[in-house]
């Protein structure tokens, strides 16, 4: 079986035999000059023309970022479209199921109720290491996708390149690593490694460590084919110009100053909460948050509160008992956070 037929043989029929919306600029992919197919306004004013359905000058960009070519780039109304539109692709609803792990990105257990699809939560070891073997047990004939975000959130840790190669090497299926906060981690991005796995998809965004997220830019990296069913399923418009605009913009400066000031500020704030006499464990971190269990984290968590500090609150999230999850500021935003705690530990 070729890398294509692998993946077709996942797709759900009515995808397979789905005649795409087809827009005519994008049937003919000429140099045009008068636009009259659209229904348009003619008055020009910086906004009355439909924007670049495929998104191409935002993607050679992205590419050249990435080191990747367009034809397997996917852009989705942040990572959540990327995630909705592959439960429609792989999973029949009441029939397909899919596998994450627990605790994680709670759009993935959305999506799939959305979609009728049964996802099987599988949870993470106490120390919130992967379980790779008892994720292949959840699986069955049915499990179209498995979806494990590494570095993970709400726990921050990134999981060992071979847990996740033996996924691949073992799941049938499609793998989704989903990589939002890869950017702040040493174990970087799988995407060198996509050659070799027809059936991975990556999942990033514009909204962490490029700052972006009122944009909702969110990426999808995968084979070709399937940035082809992505792309015929997803609605034509999906990515507006101004979002276009400002993120071809934004993308040509650089990010690596803020990304190791918020990395050196994730190790100074560790350091002083686990000085704190109510914090029980600050967990190890590969993203731009900390996890942190403590005495009471509902009583804490109104405190910040009333200073005008939130966090999110992970008491009631599998395995995060006690916990809070703190995204890392700037430096002010962050004395102030530590100094309303020093007020709390009186």
């Amino acid at each position: 079986m070729n890398r294509n037929e692998e993946i077709l043989a996942l797709v759900r029929p009515n995808i397979r035999a789905l005649s795409p919306y087809s827009t005519a600029r994008d049937e003919f992919g000429g140099k045009l000059g008068v636009f009259l197919d659209a229904n348009e306004s003619p008055y020009q004013n910086g906004w009355n023309r439909y924007p670049d359905p495929r998104q191409q000058a935002l993607k050679k960009r992205i590419g050249a970022w990435k080191g990747i070519g367009a034809e397997q780039i996917f852009l989705g109304n942040g990572s959540d479209e990327a995630i909705d539109l592959l439960f429609r692709i792989f999973c029949r609803p009441g029939v397909d199921n899919a596998v994450a792990i627990s605790p994680s990105y709670g759009m993935y257990a959305v999506a799939a109720a959305i979609n009728d699809v049964p996802l099987r939560e599988v949870p993470l070891a106490e120390d919130f290491s992967l379980r790779p073997k008892a994720l292949l047990q959840a699986c069955d004939a049915q499990t179209k996708l498995l979806f494990l975000c590494s570095p993970n959130n709400p726990t921050g840790n990134a999981f060992p390149r071979p847990d996740i190669r033996a996924l691949l090497a073992h799941f049938g299926g499609i793998l989704v690593v989903d990589e939002a906060y890869a950017d702040f981690s040493e174990a970087g991005s799988l995407l060198a490694e996509l050659p070799q796995w027809p059936r991975l998809v990556i999942l990033q965004t514009c909204s962490k460590a490029r700052g972006l997220a009122a944009l909702r830019l969110g990426m999808a990296f995968a084979d070709p084919l399937i940035i082809q069913l992505m792309s015929q399923v997803k609605y034509p418009y999906n990515i507006n110009e101004a979002t276009q605009r400002l993120a071809m913009e934004a993308l040509s400066q650089p990010m690596d100053a803020q990304v190791r000031e918020i990395v050196a500020e994730r190790g100074r704030v560790a350091r002083m909460l686990a000085s704190f006499p109510f914090v029980r464990k600050v967990y190890p971190s590969d993203a731009n948050f900390l996890l942190v269990r403590v005495d009471d984290a509902d009583a804490l968590y109104e405190h910040l509160i009333a200073d005008g500090i939130i966090v999110r609150n992970r008491n009631r999230v599998p395995l995060c008992r006690g916990c809070l999850r703190i995204t890392i500021g700037l430096q002010a935003e962050n004395d102030k956070l530590l100094t309303s705690l020093q007020a709390y530990a009186k």
